[in-house]
This record gives C-alpha cells, structure tokens and sequence, in this order.
C-alpha cells in the first residue's frame, strides 16, 4: 500500500518532542512521492512544516484502538503508541495495567487503590485471562490454571527500577496463591505471608526513589501438592552490603536497624546500649532518621510476630538483635591516627562503643583492638605485623561490619527457608522472581553491572521465549511463516561472561597479589576495543562502556576489584568464630567448612608457605570464589530454573520520580519502556502479523464493508477472504489461518478508514434523506398554517364589521333613552325637594315642643338609675374579695395534698425499685417497644386533654371577652350618663352631682386596668398551651425516634444472632469432619468386639446430638439426670469384660477415645446405682395390705416393669421382686405426694389471697393517683405541674405492669396446681384394679391397622402414643429415610406434625426429658441429611419447611396468649399443659436459620456461574454490540447462558418453594437475598471489565434489568425488598446511559447516583469507552467534577470499590398458624409407622 493513501490529509502522526518524547499533530495536506516537507498542525493550532530525512512520521492509531487492554491489539505498534496508550490509561482511566503480549505493564499509581481486596481475588478465580481487565491477579491465575492443567513449574519474572512497586506486586501474588490455591493447614499460609515483612525489614531501605526499596534480588518458589500451597523456598541475590556502612543523602540503611533503634526502651532490649538512630555512625549519614509514613517501632513488632510464626524462638531473636547492634556500635568506634603522616592508628581502650561491641559478641578487647590496627603478613619463614593507617583501618571495620551484616541475612534466608519448607514436598512450583532492572546512572559501579548482566541474561531468555510463541502460532494457524531476524544480545553476554570476557579478566585481576582497578581497565582495553558492544570514554578516566539492549552504559572502574574481592580480614573473622555468642559461631561456622573453620577459631590465623607479599591473603580468601564468580552460578541456576518453567512477565514502571500520585512523567516512562524489553515484545510483534480477528469477529466488525454478493455466502473463511482480496489488493498485508485472519501493521487502521469512510457515507445518505423529508414535513406545516391563519382573519373582519355596525344602532338607541332618563329624573328630583323641606319644618316644630316636655321627667329616671348602679356596684367589690380570700385558703389545702401525694409516690417509687426484675436482652427490646407504643398512646391522649382543657380555656376567655364587651357597653352608656350629667351641670346641677361623676371617672379606670390584665393573662395562656403543644409534639418525635432505633438495635441483634449461628454451624462441620477423621483413625488402629462396636455407634450418635442440642438451665439437667437413672439400659449397652481391656489400653491416645471411656464409665456408674436401688427396694420390704396386692398380681400379668422404666433382668423370679418392690416404694411415693400437694396446695391459696390484696391496694393507689392527677390538671397553670404529672402516669404504669406480672405468676401458679391435681388423680386411678389393666393393654398392644388411620371425632387427643425405645425408629421413618415422592398426597410438611404429635404424647404424659430428647434427635437427623444432600435445593427447602412447621405449631400450641389467640376451640383443646417449648423453640429457630443459609448457599453455586453470562455478555437486543472490537484474549464465542436460563433458574426456586409449603415472606427473603447476588456479581463485573463500560452495553444491561423487573412483577414479587437490591445495577446501566459532558450533566448525574459509591461511579467513568464517530471520550476534568461533587454529598470517607457478594441480609422467621386441626391429619401407610398409636 502506497505512503499516500496513508499519510492524507487528516490523519495524525506522532512526531519527537523534547518535552513529551511524542506529540500529535494533524496532517494539513496529503503526501505524495518525493516531498520533502509533511505540513503539520499541532494541536495548539501552529502549522509545523515537518522535514522528511530518512523516513516518515509513525502514524496515530484509530480512537478505537487507543487505550486498548492489550498494546500488541494496536494496528501500528511502535513507540509513541505504546506510550500514548499507557498515559491515557494511566492518566484517563486509572487503570495501572496493561498487556503487552505476555507481558503485563504495571504502573506505580503512588496511592492505594481498592482493587486488590478478597472480593477481587474470587472475582479473578477461574476466569480467563481476557475475560476481565489486565491484573496481576489475572496473569497469577494463568499460571496458577496452567500449572494445575499441564502439572508444570511455572514462574513469574517482576522487573523494574526501585520505586516501580516490585515488591508489592510480589505481595499480590503471593497473597493471591496462597488465598486461590488454599494451604493444607493455615499455619503454611502464615508462615508463607510471615516472610515478607522479615525480608522487608533486613533487605529493604529507604532510598531517594522509593522509601520500601528491595535492595537484593530474590526467587521465591512456592510449592504446590494437589493444587494446595505445601510450602516455600527463597533464593536471594547480590545483596547491596554497602548500604550497611555508607549512605547517601535522603536514604536509609536496613529497616531492622531502625526499628532497633526505635524500639530501644523495650525491656529486654534495655541491654543492648541501643539509642535513637542518630547516635550511630551507620545509621545517620543519610540525615535521614525517619521515613515518612513509617513507624519503626511498630514495624519491629511485626517483624518479630513473623519471626514468632516462622518458628525461630524469643532467644534467638533476641540474640539475632544483639549481633546487629554490635554492628551498629562497631560503626561508632574511633580510630584515632598516631601522627600526622599516617603510619599508625590505634583505638582508646576506653572506648565505650569498643566495650559495648565486645560485650555484645563476647569477644576479648584487645585482640579486637589489635587486629583492628594491624595486618598479619606471612612469609616463607616468619610472620610479621604490619600497622595500618587510620584510612585503612576504617575499611577493616567497615568490611568486618558488612561482612557479619551479609552472614546475619543469609542466617535469616536459611531460617525462613527452613520454617517454609514441606517435609513431603511438592510436585509442581510457581517461583516469583523480584530482581532489580536495568540501571543506567550517573555514576555506575560493581553493583550496576550485576545488575545490567542479570538483566541482559533475562532479556535473552525474553526475547526467546517471545519468538518461540510467534511461531507456535502462526504453525498452529497453518500460515506461511518466515523466520525473521531480530536483534539477540549474546554478543554482549559473551563479552561480559565469555572467555576472557569482563567477568574473567576481573577474577584474574582479583588474584594477583598487586592487582588495581587500573591495570584491570587497561587489560579490557587491550582486549575488547574491537568489540562491537564495548567502547572506550572519549575522557581519559579508568572507565568503560557496554552497549546493553536497552542502551550504553558508562562504568567507572573503581572499586570493582575490591568490592569483587569482598576481602574480610581473617583475623577479625577468627576472633568472631572464637565468640561465646552460640548465633555468631552459627554465622561464621558455615563459612568454613568443617574442621578448617574449627582450627581457624583456636588460632589467630594458620602458617601459609609462599612467596612474600606485601597485601595479606588468607588461605580462605585465597580459596573463596569471587562476588561475581557467585553470582554468575547463581544466575545460570536461575536461567536453568526459568528456562524449565513456562515464564509471566510483569514489568513494573515508575511514571515519575516526586512519587505523585497518578502523574506521568513520559520521558522516565519511554527510559524503562525502552530498558525493560516491552519495545523489543513489540518490534518482535510488528514484525510478523500483529493484529489477529477470528472470522466471527471480523465479519461482524466490518459487515459493512462487505458487498451483498460475499455476504450471500455461508463459509466465513471464503466470505473474509474474498473481502480482503478486494478491500486491501496485497496478498502480503494479510494471512487467512484456520480460525483467524492475521494482519501485518496498519492494515487494521486502513479498515477502521475505510469502514469509517462507509459508515460516514452511510450516515451523509441518511441525513439528505431524513433532512429532505424534515424540510418537506416542515413546509407542509407552514402551508397549512398559512391558510388557517388566512381563514380566521378574514372571518374576524368579517366579524368586526358587523360589531361595528350593531354598536351604531344601540347608540342611537341609548342616545333617546337616556335623554328621557333624565328628563324624568330632573322632575322627580324638584318634586321629591318640596316636599321634603315641608315634612322636616312641620316635625321640627313638634320636636321642639315634644323635648321640653320630656326633660323634666328623664332627669327624675337618671337620678334613681344613677343611685342604684353605685348601690349594686358596692355590694359586688364586697362579694369579690370573699371569693379572693376563699381562693386562698383553698390553695393552701392543695399544696399540703400534694405534699402529701409527693411523699407517696417516692414510697411507690422506693417498691418499685426494690422490686425490679431483670429480663433478657431480647424481652428488654420487645418490652421497650411496647412503652414506647403505651407512651405515644399515653401523650396522644394527653394531647388531646391538653386540647380539651385549651378549649375550655378558650371558652372562658370567650366568656371574659363577652363580660369585657359588656363592660364596654356599660362604660358607653356611663359616657352617654357622662354627657348628660354636663348638660345637667350647665343646667344648675354640677354642685349636686359632681363627687358621683369622679367616683363613676375612678371606676372606668379601675375596669381599663382590669381588662388590660386579663387581656395579658389571656394571652400568657395561649402562649403557654402552644409552648405544651411543640413539647407533646417534641416528645411524640422523640418516641418515633427512639422507637425507630430499637427496631434497628432489634435487627442488628438478629443480624448477630444469625451470624452467630452461622458460625456455630461451621465449627460444628469441623468436628463432624474432625469426628469422622478420629473414628476412622479409631477403626484403623482398635478391634472391638460387636457389642463395644455398636456401643460406639450410639455413643457417636449421642454425641453429636449433645454438640446440637441446647443448653439447659440446672433444673433440666436434674431431671434428665433422674430420668436417666430409670431409663431401661438394652442389651447392646450392658458393659462386657471381654471389651473393657482393649479400650482402657487405648486411653491416652486420642482425645476422642478418652471421651468414650468416661461414657462407659458414667454408663456403668447408672448401672450401679440401679443395683443399689434394687437392694435397697428389697431391704424396705414392708407389709402390703389386701387391697394393694390384687393390683399388684394384676400389674405383674401385665408385666408392668415395662411401664415404670426398670431394667428387666434375665431371671423371671428377681423381676417379680423387684416389681413389688417398686410398687410399694410407689405407694409411698403416692403418700408423700398427696401430703406435699395439700402443702403446696395451702400456701399456694395464701399467696393468691394475698396477691389479691396486693391487686386491691394497688387498683386503690392507682385511683388515687388519678384522682390527684385530674385534681392537678385543674391547676395547670402552676410552675412544674406538668412534669409531675408525667412521672405519676410513669409510675402508675409501671404498677400497672407489675400488677400483670404479679397476675401471670398467679395464673403460672394455677397452672402447677393443675398438674399436681392431675399427678394425684393419676395415682388414684393406678389404686384401681380394673381401670388401670383396660389402659395399660390399650398402651401396650398395638392393633392392626388399616393403610390411613382414621381420626376419631370427639373422641380424639391429636397424639400418637410411643415409647423411649421407639425414638430411633421414628427418627429413621420421618427424616432420614424419608421421601416425599414415596407419599403422594401428603402434606409437604408431614414429617413435622407428626414429629410435633409425639411430642405431645410426652407433654400428656409429663415426660419433659423424652420430648426434649425427640427434638434434639430430630434436629440431629436433620443436619446429618442436610450434610448427605448439602447441593439439593429441594431437600434443603423440604426440611427448612418441616422445621419452620414445627417451630410454628410449638409456639402455636404452647401457653403463649400471643399465639395460640387466632386458634378455634378444637386447636385450644390440644395446646400443651406441662412440657415449656421455649428451650426447644430456640433450637428449632437456630436450625432454621443454618438451614435458610445453606439453601442460599446452595442456590448460590446454581447461580453463580450463569450471572455474567446471562447479565453481561448475552446480547438479547441483536445489533446493539459494543462500538470496540474485542482484542486479541478475548473470547468470541456465544455466552454460556442467557437472560431466560437464568430467570427459569430462579423460578424453579421459587417454585420449589411454594411446593414443600414454605412462608411465602420466607420466600420473598430468599429471593431478594438471590437477586442481591445478581445484582453484586454483575456489577462487580462491570468494575473490573473496561470492555463492559459502554453505551450499548448499557442498552443491553438496562433491557436485561427490565425483565428482571417484569419476573418480579409476574410472580407477585413487587414487595419482596428486591427492587431496592437491583437499584445499584439500576443506576450503573442509566449512568452509562446519560450524557457526560457538561457541568449540568456531571450535576444530573451526582443526583442520578444516590446508592452507587463515589468510587464505583468514578470507576465506571473512567472505564467507559464511547462509541466511535458517536461519542466524545469523557475528559478528565469532567470525572475530577464528578468525583469533587460525589465526595462533597457523601463525604470523603472510605468506600467500599466491589459489593460483598457473601453478605447474608438477616433472615426472619414469620410465625403462620397452621389451620389443620390435628386429630384430622392423614398419615399415610408408606411410612411405615405402625409402632405409633393415635390417641
């Protein structure tokens, strides 16, 4: 394909940039052959003539391809697009991995991201590797499925710089095997993550680029048997000892030492002369004490609980920590030089850091201070002590330091290897190898070129390992394959390693006695120069350079032959090997190898014979190997250890070196792009063909390019074929594989043009076709509005002519009228005028004449009035200061009556306090809510007194407004009075009248301050009746508030109750497993005869049903003690001697069997005191009268033996005499009853009678209480009346609350007087000789009966008679050989109400231990066949049913008035008289709650696989596919299963539900708790898949919810709570649904998010990927808008990324009445119960 059909005008190119390596910019006009100039725009609008050298700009990829999970999926793979790819991930979408063929790009993110918690691990268990987005727990699954599949070793390879988070994907995948892959015991797990933080602590530091930097190189190979993680080894390389001695500016030495130092106050580090870290040579040069986020102190604690777990003990330990802080006060000793020229050092004896060494290491001080000074060197003869300098003194201390340092980690490996490794061993393995990358410094040394050689090996074996999977797959696709050349650096690894090579000349260097890093560099110069891979500096400096793969390297050589050497004097090491510490000997003992190392610490250093030398070399240096001779062993075994495993590459990147958080630095990102090989993996794939569809994928991205003849044909193979020969005309652009077509680079990009381009015709045909009919449609409308608007003017002219000419002719109309009108109205007015003036003048003479007639007599009249109103209003002040003073003295009287009451109260309150009895924590909710309920009906109805007393108020203020108006009025009259009294006065009356006319002025005052008073006081009063309103109000909310908060207190204590019980069902799986294990172990190794065998299988049985059964309190306990002591003991049980020496030899030997022997032994101890019984019957043999013996005889025919619970024994004659015995022991029995019950019998009438008394006083107390509390609401208006009022109605409920406890202790008491009357006529009716042979036969013979035993009416007790030895046969018909399907017709919950008509059998019978022990079989049988069928949903639903039946009848049937108030009067009659069912309802409620989690848990593994399948990848609306290509790991192929397998899936559920009869609110929980799943796992899915996060999978996903939605609603399912579970699924599909651009959006869609977290919607919008041509990609700052938005309204506290799928909603047990009538049930004949007797 020409470069112009390429590069035209708008398409991009990637061009260098000094800044950001790589910028875009926008060709402006098209290329064509021989230009030498490519016009550009950049993006800031500038045009950049690009000059065309060598070759032309790499073009951009399409904005489908960009941001790709894998880079290898790029149709042009070269630089700028990997580049491009990773920032927008990193930057865009947050996502910190990245495929790249098989490697995986992790980028440091610098902060804690929520993607690495549990729910995440399972959420990549089992899944492919393209199935979900890139993670190191997807890539450690590939390996982990791999290895599992083929059996064969697998290995991860981690590279990078520091500070690229090596260490911490190490740590993931650790973590992530050992939680996958399970341990055999949890003690492997711990000691295999226990390692870390040891390794973490004594290899790590803190340097300039990272503050948890690994300085040395490990391969941690964990071990697997069966799948299962068995144990772990570690290989660690090059550790950098320098650090322990020198460090640079901002960094640390090793964390352990600091963690010394910060822990230095412990007390058993007090001896050790530890300071803080700023006291130590060692550890202060950095200036640097503290890392930022560290605590040191705490670090140490967990560096010595994982020493605890490794097994290494607290005296070692503490020994460990002795030996590094002698290293850290060996840094502290001074060496002083003896003169200026430097010839001699020497160091004060009272040296204290000297001391404290010594010490410490308990060696001598002066041996110390010798060899610390001097040099022994040996010669053919003599040995001769050379004194050093102060300088190379220093060096001897700082070697010895690093030394002991490099002993102490490799001590701490070998311990860590031995605590993790397996004693059986393992088959296969997974190795992590964490080993530092390529290193390209300023100043480069020895360490840097180890570093760089292990690289280069790692690359080879990359490089191979890449190619090698290239050509599997293009031989596995059957394409024409030509081999390629690609670039292999085993030129530069044979330069470094081969003959002669660096390696090789630095040993032989090391060896000569005057070798110098100098001649070394001269020798390499010599040798190497002509070498492509090796240069020489143009600066004249001994340095060196090695072209690697990932660059040039400048080496300095100095120091490399010293620090390959690795000399430690001999002298010092033989003084440490002579040390009294037993660790220290440990440490150097390995180093010498037998006997030599033992002779080396008895003398000071073995006489060597050779040829004089000035440098001293010991003999065992001389046979040491070299540090890089070491490590060049140890990286062969490691290429032989990877090179047979099957290698995951991680390279781990560091975008930045400020360790911001998600800022990317582009040009340190292309440096490790470049050294880490992921550019090499990408030249290797761009080589070949890069970009690979299958022929389903392709044909379904570019259908549309296709033409209708290819698409008639039904090969997809030929289809695509003769589509590219068409599209693309180069056969060698392309490759047809069996199953895929493969492309060479940039084909794919050419197709998304030209797919765009017919897509983008597409679109332009039907936008002229849809715009013309717009237009046409538009002016159809504009014609016709046109015409109407035309139709309606001319008619409103038509119209306003007319009005105009009807408003002429009424004008002319009113003109004539109106003149008329007037006309008559002007005569009317003159003629009205006269006679008026007539009428008033005639009336003013007769008034005239009238008023001086009348004013004499109305003078009289005003005179008496006056007199009269003076008399009568002196009489009424009199009257009311009587009324005032009485007011008073009655007030008196009420304060003393309350005084009184006060004082009475505090005495009730003073009982009630005595006499307060504590309830459960449950019965304390219930009873709490049931006040709060009292006290809202309580201030309801106070409320309403309140409102009551405030209209009477009201009324009387109404009263006093009417007497205020009627005060008015008579003032006004006393005005009218005042007026006529001043005419009177000018009249000659003032002298008379005027001291009444001032006493009538003061009186008017006095009623103006009167009526402004009251008027005050009225509105006091309306104050203070709003003001007691808001507080009734205030205090109704607060009840709602608080009644609400105990109802959520009751759920969280149902949540924990059932959690509890959750966990109680798991530990009791564990001892079945760990009792089933014992037994087998017992089989194995004890011979028991028959009898013990089967002894052992009902004590297995009995201990089970003892691990389930519930606590009782003591007096249950000693009942079931007594009934013991007279249960008959069968033969199977009886002891044997033959069985008992076998089990006492055994005893010790397992927990189990010790448990076994104390059974047989309380089983015999039964047996004797029943022989003891015996004996002691025959010894109180007494008389018998005549009439006590014919029963007796009759009794012994019947062998009544049977009916009294004694043992029979072998012999007929000893039977008979016990028989008689126990009667008359019976009798006697009888007789101290009777006398008992007449006892109980008075004392129980005495204390009714006195309850009584007290229900009398306390009716009497509580009327006087309402008596006062009605006289005090009269006197409201005092200060704190009210509050006393409400304490009064408290305590008067509170004594009404106790007066119901005292009446249901009376009704309890009535209830035992019952039962002893029914003991007593039961023992009157055994005196009877006739009565009681009739019932003792009808007990004991069963007769034959029919196949469905009929029910008796009216004659019937709803039981069914049985006996002790009869439990195991009912138990085995009813539950654990019962079938439903055996019993057609039956009620589904059959098994429970016959279960339920024994146990009323017991109650009849007051037998409280039988009917417990039926339950607690029962409820044993249960759980065993809930463990044979823990997968069948219907089983599992059959007895949760049968459980919550019988849960429902014993509370039905019990003495509750809560339940048993909805029974008819036939169900009343059967309710239980003497057993309490509230011990076995707590059991049975227990069971139910383990039985509702195991059916979900079942359900659940039906469910889980089918969720993503049917949710997410299922595509009911056809055509709507995601706008993305699938890349090159994911899978094409049609989903598992669809939306209507799941939804049949829950609705044979819910079907099975319904069938065994279940509450339907129990149903309604089960399938909200189903569809909680549902919805968790598909969200938790579309986190974790970019590729889910689009705008049609949005469509697909809300579809999918819809018919959810419109299930629910078919089966009724609307108030089931599961909509609410759905809404977040709900929310995430209308989130990728809305529009994301503007602010207002970014505001529609923070309200629109109300239960998703803020991290979940800022996960799904960064993960969306828009539709190409269709939609913009969403900026950056509009998800930083969103997510400031989100944290504002939700707050910035942690939340949670993935939903807990494993949250269990607490489940409640609704009790439903059953409406069967008991003596009505059928049971059928299949059951095979004819054993049982209906009653």
């Amino acid at each position: 394909m020409a470069a112009g059909d390429l590069y035209v005008q708008g398409a991009r190119v990637w061009i260098p940039d000094c800044v950001e390596v790589w910028r875009v910019a926008e060709i402006t006009r098209g290329y064509k052959e021989g230009d030498a100039v490519l016009h550009l725009r950049l993006e800031d609008g500038s045009a950049l003539p690009y000059p065309i050298e060598f070759q032309l700009p790499p073009l951009c990829n399409p904005d489908c391809l960009s941001g790709a999970d894998d880079l290898v999926a790029l149709s042009y793979l070269h630089e700028p697009a990997v580049l491009h790819s990773l920032r927008r991930r990193f930057l865009e979408a947050n996502a910190i991995y990245t495929y790249c063929g098989i490697i995986l790009v992790a980028i440091n993110p610098y902060k804690p991201l929520p993607i690495y918690e549990e729910e995440v691990i399972y959420a990549y268990s089992g899944r492919e590797m393209g199935d979900m987005d890139p993670h190191i727990f997807a890539l450690a699954e590939e390996a982990y499925k791999q290895m599992v599949r083929f059996g064969k070793h697998q290995s991860l390879i981690i590279s990078g710089e520091s500070g690229a988070g090596k260490t911490a994907s190490a740590k993931y995948a650790m973590r992530y095997f050992t939680t996958v892959g399970g341990c055999l015991g949890d003690a492997s797990m711990e000691k295999v993550l226990a390692s870390s933080p040891v390794m973490e602590a004594f290899g790590n530091a803190k340097t300039t680029r990272n503050d948890n930097s690994s300085r040395f190189g490990k391969y941690i190979e964990i071990g697997f048997s069966q799948a299962h993680v068995t144990g772990a080894t570690i290989k660690t390389y090059l550790l950098e000892k320098s650090r322990v001695t020198f460090q640079a500016k901002a960094e640390r030495n090793y964390h352990i030492f600091y963690q010394l130092c910060a822990s230095a106050t412990l007390p058993e580090l007090q001896g050790l002369g530890l300071r803080g870290a700023e006291s130590f040579h060692y550890t202060r040069q950095g200036q640097c004490a503290a890392a930022q986020g560290a605590d040191d102190a705490a670090d140490l604690d967990s560096t010595r609980h994982a020493f605890s777990l490794l097994g290494v003990p607290e005296a070692e330990q503490l020994e460990l920590f002795r030996t590094l802080a002698a290293i850290l006060h060996l840094g502290n000793v001074v060496v002083r030089g003896r003169d200026r020229r430097g010839d001699g050092c020497f160091v004060e004896p009272a040296d204290e850091a000297l001391g404290l060494f010594c010490a410490l290491l308990g060696v001598e001080a002066s041996q110390v201070m010798r060899w610390l000074c001097h040099r022994k060197l040996v010669t053919a003869g003599e040995t001769y002590l050379k004194p050093l300098s102060r300088q190379q003194a220093l060096d001897s201390r700082d070697a010895l330091a690093k030394h002991m340092y490099g002993q102490v980690f490799r001590w701490m490996v070998s311990r860590v290897n031995r605590a993790l490794r397996s004693l059986e061993g393992h088959c296969t393995s997974i190795g992590i190898l964490d080993i530092y990358g390529f290193e390209m410094f300023e100043l480069n040394s020895f360490e840097q070129f180890c570093i760089n050689y292990a690289n280069e090996k790692l690359q080879q074996l990359f490089n191979l390992h890449v190619f090698k999977l290239e050509q599997e797959e293009y031989v596995t696709e059957e394409i024409p394959w030509v081999f390629i050349d690609f670039c292999d650096n085993q030129p530069c690894i044979e330069l470094i390693e081969g003959r002669l090579g660096i390696l090789d000349l630095l040993n032989e260097e090391c060896k000569m006695p005057q070798g110098s890093d100098g001649s070394w560099a001269q020798k390499l110069y010599q040798t190497h120069l002509s070498s492509s891979h090796f240069q020489k500096p143009k600066r004249p400096r001994d340095a060196f350079v090695v072209c690697h793969f990932a660059g040039k390297v400048e080496y300095q050589c100095d120091g490399f032959v010293e620090k390959n050497r690795d000399a430690v004097p001999e002298e010092l090491v033989g003084l440490l090997r002579a040390s009294k510490s037993a660790l220290l000997a440990e440490l150097f003992l390995e180093e010498g190898d037998g006997p030599t190392s033992l002779q080396s610490r008895r003398s000071s250093g073995p006489r060597m014979a050779g040829r004089p030398s000035r440098r001293s070399l010991p003999s065992s240096q001389k046979s040491k190997k070299s540090i890089s001779s070491q490590f060049k062993a140890s990286l062969k075994r490691l290429m032989e250890v990877l090179g047979s495993s099957t290698p995951h590459y991680i390279r781990c990147i560091k975008p930045n070196d400020g360790k911001q958080p998600f800022m990317f630095d582009s040009r340190r990102a292309v440096e490790q792009l470049r050294a880490c090989g992921v550019l090499e993996t990408i030249r290797i794939s761009a080589s070949g063909y890069p970009s690979r569809w299958t022929y389903q994928e392709f044909l379904e991205r570019y259908r549309a390019l296709l033409s209708r003849e290819e698409l008639m044909g039904t090969d997809k193979k030929q289809i695509c074929s003769l589509a590219l020969e068409r599209l693309l005309q180069d056969p060698s652009k392309y490759q047809c594989g069996k199953s895929k077509v493969f492309f060479r680079a940039g084909q794919v990009a050419y197709l998304e043009e030209l797919r765009y381009r017919r897509l983008r015709a597409a679109c332009t045909l039907l936008q002229r076709h849809l715009r013309g009919w717009l237009a046409r449609r538009r002016f159809g409308r504009a014609r016709a509005a046109a015409v109407c608007l035309q139709r309606h003017a001319r008619g409103m002219l038509a119209r306003r002519f007319a009005r105009m000419l009807r408003r002429t002719r009424a004008a002319v109309m009113l003109q004539k009228t109106l003149r008329m009108v007037l006309a008559r109205r002007s005569y009317l007015r003159v003629h009205q005028a006269v006679v008026t003036i007539q009428a008033f003048a005639r009336g003013m003479f007769a008034r005239r004449l009238y008023q001086q007639m009348v004013w004499h007599q109305k003078a009289v009249v005003i005179q008496a009035a006056v007199r009269g109103w003076l008399a009568r209003t002196h009489y009424a002040r009199l009257r009311g200061a009587v009324v005032y003073l009485q007011c008073c003295y009655r007030r008196v009287r009420a304060r003393g009556e309350l005084r009184r009451l006060r004082a009475e109260a505090r005495s009730v309150e003073h009982y009630k306090q005595l006499h307060k009895g504590l309830e459960i924590k449950v019965i304390q909710l219930q009873c709490r809510l049931d006040e709060q309920a009292q006290e809202k009906q309580r201030l309801v109805e106070q409320l309403s007194g309140l409102n009551a007393a405030h209209a009477e108020e009201v009324q009387r203020l109404r009263a006093e407004m009417q007497q205020l108006r009627e005060d008015a009025a008579r003032d006004a009259q006393v005005q009218r009075l005042q007026e006529r009294l001043a005419e009177l006065e000018r009249h000659s009356v003032k002298s008379c009248l005027g001291q009444e006319v001032e006493e009538l002025r003061q009186r008017l005052a006095e009623v103006e301050a009167m009526k402004l008073q009251l008027g005050e006081e009225r509105d006091a009063l309306i104050q203070r009746t709003l003001e007691q309103s808001q507080d009734l109000e205030e205090q109704h909310r607060r009840a709602a508030r608080e009644s609400q908060g105990l109802l959520q207190e009751l759920e969280e204590e149902r949540a924990r109750y059932q959690s509890l019980v959750q966990e109680y069902a798991r530990l009791e799986q564990g001892y079945e497993n760990l009792r089933d294990e014992v037994a087998f172990h017992r089989q194995s190794t004890l011979r028991r005869s028959p009898s013990s065998e089967s002894f052992l299988g009902s004590e297995s049985s009995y201990l089970s049903s003892m691990s389930t059964a519930p606590s009782r309190d003591g007096s249950d306990q000693q009942a079931e003690g007594l009934e013991e002591r007279w249960q008959p003991v069968p033969e199977g049980l009886q002891p044997q001697p033959s069985s008992e020496a076998p089990l006492n030899g055994g005893v010790g030997q397992h927990p189990f069997e010790k448990a076994y022997l104390l059974l047989l032994g309380q089983l015999n101890a039964v047996n004797e005191e029943l022989a003891r019984t015996r004996e002691e019957l025959r010894r109180s043999k007494a008389p018998v009268e005549p009439e006590e013996r014919k029963p007796l005889d009759f009794l012994k025919r019947r062998n009544i033996a049977e009916m009294l619970g004694l043992g029979r024994s072998p012999e007929k004659v000893a039977v008979d005499d016990d028989l008689k015995h126990a009667y008359d022991a019976v009798q006697v029995a009888n007789r101290l009853l009777a006398s008992q019950l007449r006892e109980e019998k008075q004392q129980h009438e005495e204390e009714v009678e006195g309850l009584h008394l007290d229900i009398c006083s306390l009716k009497q107390l509580s009327q006087q209480q309402a008596a006062l509390i009605q006289d005090l609401q009269r006197h409201q208006g005092q200060e704190g009346l009210q509050h006393h009022v409400l304490r009064l109605k408290e305590e008067n409920w509170e004594l009404a609350q106790k007066l119901e406890k005292q009446e249901r202790t009376t009704v309890k008491l009535q209830k035992q007087l019952r039962a002893y009357a029914k003991q007593i006529q039961e023992l009157a009716v055994k005196k009877e000789a006739t009565g009681p042979a009739q019932e003792l036969a009808a007990s004991t013979v069963v007769p034959s009966r029919s196949p469905m035993v009929p029910s008796l009416a009216g004659l019937s007790q709803a039981m069914l008679a049985w006996r002790m030895e009869d439990e195991g046969r009912i138990i085995k018909a009813i539950i654990t050989d019962y079938k439903p399907q055996n019993s057609p017709g039956a009620l589904p919950d059959l098994p429970a109400y016959v279960l339920f008509l024994c146990f009323r059998h017991a109650d009849h019978c007051c037998d409280e231990p039988r009917a417990r022990s039926l339950l607690d079989a029962a409820i044993d049988a249960i759980k065993r066949v809930m463990k044979k069928h823990s997968d069948d949903f219907a089983m599992v639903a059959l007895w949760l049913a049968n459980t919550c039946r019988l849960l429902n009848c014993l509370r039905q049937y019990s003495q509750d008035e809560n339940y048993w108030q909805g029974n008819t009067a036939r169900q009343n009659e059967h309710r239980l008289q003497n057993v309490d069912p509230q011990s076995s309802c707590r059991s049975l409620g227990a069971l139910a709650v383990q039985l509702y989690q195991q059916l979900i848990r079942t359900a659940e593994k039906r469910l889980k696989p089918m969720i993503v399948a049917a949710m997410l990848e299922s595509e009911p609306i056809q055509g709507l596919s995601s706008s993305c290509p699938p890349g090159p790991r994911r899978s094409s192929a049609a989903p598992a299963h669809t939306l209507p397998e799941l939804l049949q899936q829950l609705g044979s559920f819910r079907a099975a539900l319904d069938h065994h009869g279940l509450a339907p609110s129990v149903g309604h929980q089960a399938l909200r708790q189903l569809l909680f799943l549902v919805s968790g796992t598909t969200l938790n899915y579309l986190l974790l898949r970019k590729d889910t996060c689009s705008w049609s999978r949005g469509i697909q996903l809300r579809y999918n919810i819809s018919q959810l939605e419109q299930w629910l609603r078919a089966e009724g399912l609307q108030q089931s709570g599961a909509h609410e579970v759905l809404e977040p699924l709900v929310q995430a599909a209308q989130l990728l649904q809305v529009k994301k651009v503007t602010e207002e959006d970014a505001g529609a869609l923070c309200s629109l998010c109300t239960v998703l977290s803020p991290q979940q919607v800022v996960k799904i919008l960064r993960a969306y990927t828009p539709a190409v041509g269709l939609e913009e990609r969403i900026s950056p700052s509009f998800i930083s808008n969103v997510e400031k938005q989100l944290q504002d309204q939700y707050g910035g506290g942690p939340s949670q990324l993935l939903v807990d799928t494993s949250h269990l909603f607490p489940v409640h047990l609704p009790f439903t009445a059953s409406p069967l009538h008991l003596d009505e049930l059928r049971i059928p004949d299949a059951l095979d119960l004819a054993f049982l007797v209906r009653l």
